[in-house]
C-alpha cells in the first residue's frame, strides 16, 4: 500500500495510486450550500489536501474524481477559474517578505489570464485581478487560501512585526467580501482564530465550520475509515509488534485517535502520525518530530497557566473559536493547535471540558514543557526519571524533596513568570512524565490542595507556600483535613510542607509532618 505521507497533491494522490480517504462529499455538499467558510484543524491533518482537491473540483478535473463519492453527486463539472495562495512554506520575519509571497501569488495568476498589474499595493492589485478573470472568462472565482494565519503565529511576539503584518492582510482579506458579486466560492483554513487579533474584522461573512457537527471528520480518519481501508496494513503491524490485531487497533486509538471537533462529531486519528506508524510498523511520537509548540510553552511559561486548569474547567465555544479575543488565550491556541481537544459537553450550561487527545499529544507536550521547566534533566544524571521514580515508588520522601530542591536550585534561572504558577506546573510536569497519577489546584470539600501524587502505595501531598515557612504549610494541610479524601484508600499519606522564596526563585526548604 502506498501511504501519501507528507502528499499534499490530491491529484498526484490519485495518479499515483496512494492511498485516499473519501471526503469529496464533504466538498460537494459545501460548495452546493453556501459560499464563504473557513475551517481550523491543527499542522499536518489534512488541511492542505483537502485545499487540492477542491481546486481539481473547481477545475473540473473529473476524471480524477472517478469512483468516488462526488462522483454521482456532481452534473456539471464546471472549469472555474480558481486562485489558490498557500501562505505556508515561509518564514515570515518582516513585512518584506509577506509582500514578496503576496506579490508572486498575484504576478503568478496575472500571467496565466494575461493579465496587467493594478499598481504596486497588494490588495488593490488582487481586487484588479478579480474583476479582470471575471470579465475575460465569464465565470466567478473560486478563492483558496491555505494557512491564512501563518504569518501571524510567526509573530505572536513581535508586536511591531505583526501590527505591519496584520494591517496588510486585512486590507488584502477585505476583497473577499467587497467583490463578492465576483467570487463562486472561498475557503480558508488555518490554525488559529483569534478574533481582533488576526485579520478576521475584514472576513465577517465568513461561515466557520470549524466546530461543525457535519464537518467534524472533514478531515482526519475516523475509526470506520481506518478499519474499511488499513486493515491490513494494522494486520501486518501487528504480526512486526507480536500483537493480535484488536490489540494493534487499540494501541493505535490510544496513541493517535480522540480528536473531536464537535461533542457529536466521531473521533477522528491524526492522519499524518497514524500513516507514518502504519508504515514504519512502529508505535512513536511522530506528530512532535515535525515541530515543537515552542509558542505555546512560551505562553504557558510566561503566564499565570496552572496546567491542571487548562484541562479541567469547562469553556464556553467562543474560547474554542477565539472569536471574542484581543490578545491570545493559552486554551485557545491549545485546542486550534491540537494539543487539546472536546471531550464532553454540558449542553445546560453551554460548555466544553477539554483534554490532551490521546497518548502521543500527552506524552509530547510534556516533554516540551520539561525543557522550559526541567532543562537539566536532560544532561544530569542525578535528576534523571529513573531516580525519581524510585524515590516515589519505595516511599523514600528524603531521597525525593532532596532531589526537587537540587532540581530547582540548579534550574532557577528557568523559573519566570508567575513564581507559584511556575513552580506548580514544574512539579506536575515532572511527576506526568513519569507516568504518576499527580493533580494541582485539587478541589476538596475544605479548600485547593497544591499537589497530589498517588502511587500504588503511596499518597503524597504537598502544600506549597512563598516566603513563609514549611510548618505554616504543614498546618495548613492538617487544618484543612486535606489527607481525608484519601484514608479510605489504605495507602500511607505522606503530608509535606514546602516553601519557595521570590528572592532566590527556588524551593527553599521543606518538611515532613510527624
Amino acid at each position: 500500500m502506498l501511504y501519501p505521507i507528507g502528499i499534499q497533491s490530491f491529484e498526484t494522490i490519485r495518479k499515483n495510486g496512494y492511498v485516499y480517504i473519501d471526503k469529496t462529499d464533504h466538498i460537494w455538499r459545501l460548495a452546493t450550500t453556501g459560499q464563504y467558510y473557513f475551517l481550523s484543524r491543527p499542522r499536518r491533518f489534512g488541511k492542505s489536501l483537502l485545499i487540492s482537491t477542491m481546486e481539481a473540483y473547481f477545475s473540473g478535473k473529473k476524471d480524477l474524481f472517478e469512483g468516488l463519492k462526488i462522483a454521482d453527486l456532481e452534473k456539471e463539472w464546471i472549469k472555474y477559474p480558481v486562485l489558490r495562495l498557500d501562505l505556508s512554506g515561509a518564514t515570515y520575519s518582516s513585512l518584506q517578505v509577506l509582500s514578496e509571497k503576496l506579490s508572486a501569488f498575484l504576478a503568478k495568476y496575472e500571467q496565466q489570464f494575461d493579465i496587467v498589474a493594478g499598481g504596486t499595493v497588494p490588495s488593490v492589485r488582487f481586487e484588479t485581478l478579480i474583476e479582470a478573470i471575471y470579465h475575460k472568462t465569464g465565470l466567478p472565482i473560486v478563492l483558496l487560501i491555505d494557512e491564512y494565519d501563518k504569518p501571524i503565529l510567526d509573530n505572536l511576539h513581535s508586536d511591531d512585526i505583526a501590527e505591519s503584518l496584520r494591517s496588510t492582510l486585512q486590507g488584502f482579506y477585505g476583497v473577499i467580501k467587497s467583490k463578492n458579486d465576483f467570487l463562486k466560492f472561498a475557503f480558508l483554513t488555518g490554525v488559529t482564530k483569534l478574533g481582533k487579533l488576526s485579520v478576521f474584522s475584514a472576513l465577517n461573512n465568513l461561515t466557520d465550520i470549524s466546530i461543525d457537527q457535519e464537518n467534524g471528520d472533514i478531515c482526519g480518519i475516523t475509526e470506520n475509515e481506518l478499519r474499511a481501508c488499513f486493515s491490513d496494513s494494522v494486520a501486518e503491524m501487528a504480526a512486526a509488534r507480536s500483537l493480535s490485531v484488536e490489540a494493534c487497533f487499540t494501541r493505535l486509538a490510544k496513541m493517535y485517535d480522540g480528536y473531536h471537533f464537535h461533542p457529536g462529531a466521531p473521533g477522528v486519528y491524526n492522519p499524518f502520525s497514524l500513516l507514518v506508524a502504519l508504515r514504519k510498523k512502529e508505535f512513536g511520537e511522530y506528530w512532535f518530530e515535525t515541530g515543537t509548540p515552542t509558542f505555546l510553552v512560551r505562553f504557558i511559561q510566561q503566564g499565570d497557566y496552572l496546567l491542571e486548569d487548562i484541562t479541567s474547567n469547562g469553556v464556553p465555544a467562543s474560547k474554542l473559536t477565539g472569536s471574542n479575543y484581543e490578545k491570545p488565550d493559552v486554551i485557545t491556541l491549545l485546542y486550534q493547535s491540537g494539543y487539546l481537544t472536546i471531550k464532553d459537553y454540558d449542553e445546560r450550561y453551554g460548555l466544553y471540558f477539554l483534554d490532551y487527545p490521546n497518548n502521543e499529544v500527552e506524552s509530547g507536550f510534556l516533554h516540551s514543557l520539561s525543557q522550559y521547566y526541567l532543562p537539566i534533566m536532560e544532561v544530569r544524571g542525578e535528576f534523571s526519571v529513573y531516580r525519581f521514580i524510585k524515590d516515589i515508588e519505595s516511599g523514600d520522601v528524603n531521597s525525593l524533596m532532596n532531589r526537587l530542591t537540587a532540581l530547582f536550585a540548579s534550574s532557577d534561572y528557568q523559573i519566570k513568570g508567575n513564581l507559584e504558577a511556575a513552580f506548580q506546573n514544574t512539579f506536575v510536569t515532572l511527576f506526568r512524565l513519569m507516568g504518576q497519577q499527580v493533580g494541582a489546584e485539587l478541589h476538596t470539600s475544605n479548600g485547593r490542595i497544591d499537589v497530589v501524587l498517588e502511587s500504588a502505595s503511596f499518597v503524597y501531598i504537598i502544600e506549597l507556600k512563598r516566603d513563609k515557612t514549611p510548618e505554616e504549610a504543614l498546618q495548613q494541610i492538617e487544618e484543612m483535613g486535606y489527607d481525608k479524601p484519601f484514608l479510605a484508600k489504605g495507602k500511607k499519606i505522606f503530608k509535606i510542607g514546602a516553601n519557595f522564596t521570590t528572592k532566590n526563585r527556588r524551593l527553599d526548604s521543606w518538611k515532613l509532618a510527624d
